[in-house]
């Protein structure tokens, strides 16, 4: 394994992360009525989870079954949850805070 593939590994890690907790947090915000939200928001939160799982452990699989290295097999399967979560990061932070 490359060593710099872990640093590069260990920081999408964090990305996500951070990208997870904030998009948390604008929808609890929303939830409270302090961010803008769509009124679908509290049904697409639950509803796009198994598809993003869904696709994360595909591309692991595709990586498996091609031969890649482990540290290859994990970035790709982050890669999917990464696109979901920054997705969601910028649709939700166009949304804006409610001033009542």
């Amino acid at each position: 394994m490359d060593p710099l593939q872990a640093i590069c590994i260990g920081f999408d890690a964090a990305k996500i992360g951070f990208e997870a907790q904030s998009v948390i947090a604008m929808r609890l915000a929303g939830i409270a009525g302090f961010w803008n939200v769509p009124e679908n928001e509290n049904v697409r939160m639950v509803q796009e989870k198994p598809m993003a799982v869904l696709e994360a452990g595909q591309a692991a699989f595709d990586a498996l079954m091609k031969g890649h290295s482990p540290d290859r097999v994990v970035s790709e399967s982050m890669a999917r949850i990464g696109n979901h979560t920054q997705a969601n990061m910028a649709r939700l932070s166009k949304c804006g805070p409610s001033w009542f």
